[in-house]
Parts: structure tokens; sequence; C-alpha cells
């Protein structure tokens, strides 16, 4: 199947920021909310918006007068995904306000109709019950602001074809978003390494390490600069694969086997696989050539990036909360 038209059931900032996206995309697009009347509200935030973000140069030029084109509202849930190619359910996170909604979908929405939810933790296995022929349904994770974040995390169930999945990604491929398919399990990828991140941040504050204040800085000036451009197989790939399997001895020694080294780690230090500096690592083997473009492009977006923070300037910040 090729998917033309789309209905995003749930027209909040998640479901709006969708919309605009495949809208902006050349999708046909129809918002659907609890009553007609949010709906037709959230479809004039979302052209207004549109409108601001052009003027701010957030968008390209053109964009807000295809949203203005391609998303319409005015019907109610039912009516809206009777004839749609591909609805997407954007309520909010519970399980059983999804299963209630999308249930109501696939009773209404035509038997061929791919059916995605954009639960960020729920398993399909826990909502799948919820739907008729659930071959067409799977997760479709975008992460807010959509118009922004490009990626989405893909997730199939034990019933879900290729074809679906498929029908998805190209989807996505035009509307300028990167898939990622994952296996079926809570928290998929994204919010699994997202949480693990503040769980231990909460830690090192509730320890006296840092302050709440200094973990943020250290994040998002060190590490964190290099996630836009890397994730973390590729930056242990440039950093050293036996620097950081001698690192993890340290952490194994004073936390254990929370952070004990990770077995990939080892067995590929045992295999010399060492990253970039032997031209082999987690990720595959780097020839010269390719190992010299690597090291200039990082350089490049590194700078870049800081180039970006002094034109932006530092953001606002919160006030300290009363003690």
């Amino acid at each position: 199947m090729t998917i033309s038209t789309v209905t995003i059931v749930g027209a909040g900032y998640m479901g709006g920021g969708i919309a605009q996206v495949l809208a902006i995309a050349g999708f046909d697009v129809t918002i659907a909310d609890v009553s007609v009347e949010n709906a037709n509200a959230s479809l004039e935030r979302l052209q207004r918006e549109a409108r601001e973000f052009e003027e701010q140069g957030q968008f390209s030029p053109g964009s807000a007068d295809l949203v203005a084109k391609n998303i319409s509202a005015g019907k109610s849930l039912e009516e809206a995904v009777a004839d749609a190619d591909f609805i997407e359910e954007a309520v909010f996170e519970r399980l059983d306000v999804k299963r209630d909604v999308l249930g109501t979908i696939s009773q209404h929405a035509r038997p061929d109709a791919i059916i995605g939810t954009n639960t960020s933790t729920i398993p399909v296995k826990e909502l799948v019950s919820a739907v008729k022929n659930p071959e067409r349904f799977l997760t479709v994770h975008f992460s807010n602001p959509a118009p922004f974040i490009p990626g989405v995390e893909l997730v199939a169930g034990e019933a879900t074809t290729p074809g679906t999945v498929a029908a998805v990604k190209e989807l996505l491929e035009k509307s300028g978003n990167e898939g990622a398919q994952v296996a079926d399990t809570p928290g998929m990828v994204l919010n699994r390494l997202q949480y693990a991140l503040l769980k231990e941040a909460t830690s090192i504050v509730e320890e006296g390490v840092a302050t709440a204040e200094d973990v943020d800085t250290i994040v998002r000036t060190t590490f964190g600069f290099r996630l836009g451009f890397f994730g973390p197989f590729a930056i242990a790939d440039q950093a050293g694969l036996d620097v950081y399997a001698n690192c993890f001895v340290t952490f194994e020694d004073a936390f254990g086997d929370r952070l004990a080294t990770p077995t990939i780690l080892t067995d590929a230090v045992a295999a010399d696989r060492k990253g970039l500096k032997n031209g082999k690592g987690l990720l595959g083997d780097y020839d010269e050539a390719t190992a010299a473009e690597l090291i200039a492009y990082r350089n490049k977006a590194y700078a870049k990036m800081s180039q970006l923070l002094t034109e932006l300037g530092p953001a606002p910040q919160a006030s300290p909360g009363a003690s």
C-alpha cells in the first residue's frame, strides 16, 4: 500500500505536530479529537503556528500554505478515520485510554487501513487486542516537538506484516523523518536510554556528587554535545574501545554489576577491535580514507555546533525553586 491520506486522532501538541510534518510533505491530513470543536480549535492553532514558524525561519517558505491547504478538521473521530489510508493515534499515554480509542478507530476504519500508535512506552502486545485486523497495526513513535525532531521509532507486533512496516517507512521517507525499527519491549529504545540517563543523573544529585545545574551543564557541553551527530556506538568507536574497556574497570570496582563492562565491549577488545584507531569497531571496519573523512566531519560538526550555540546564546533558565 502507498499512503496518501492520513488521519491523526488526538490533535494536541503531539498529534498536531505530526499533522504539520505530514501536511508539509504533501499528505492529505485530517485531525480528530474528543470533539469536533476541539479539532477545529486545534486546526486554527496549527495554521497560526505554521505561519509563525515560517516567519521565524523555522519552517521553509511555503510551509504555512501547505499546512492550511492539506490539514482539515470538522469531522467526528468515526467520520475522520472512515476512508484514511493511515491513522495515527496520538492520545495521552494511558493504556486504558489508548485501547479504547484504538478500538473505536479499528471499528470505523477500512479493514486495510494502517493503524499506528504514538505510544512512547507501551508495547504493541498490550494494545493489539483492541485492534481488528492486527496485521495492519504497529507503533509509530514521533518525538515532541514533532516538527523539529526527525527520528521515529517503529515497533511491529507479532502479527504486523512486512508490507505494513514498508508503507510507513515510505511515508516517513517522504516526510523527511528517519525511522528505526526496534523490538516490542517496554520503553523501546528512546525512553529506555533517556530514562536511564535521568535515573543516573538523579542518583548523582542525591549522592551529593553535583548539583542538578552542574549535571545539566556537563551533559550538554560534553557527551550530549556529540549526540546530535553520533550515537553511543559511533562515539565509542571514535574514542577507542580499549579505552572504554579500561574505564569500565573503575566503574565496575565502584558500582558493581550495575556498571560492569558490557560483554559486547569485552568481546570486541578480545578480538582486537579497538575502533577508529585500528580500523575495526563496533559498527564495522574503517579504511584509512573513511576514518579521515569521519574525523574531518566530526571536527566540522562540533565547530558548527559551537558557532550555533554562540549565535543562539544561553537558553532561558528556570528560577530557583522555593526551599
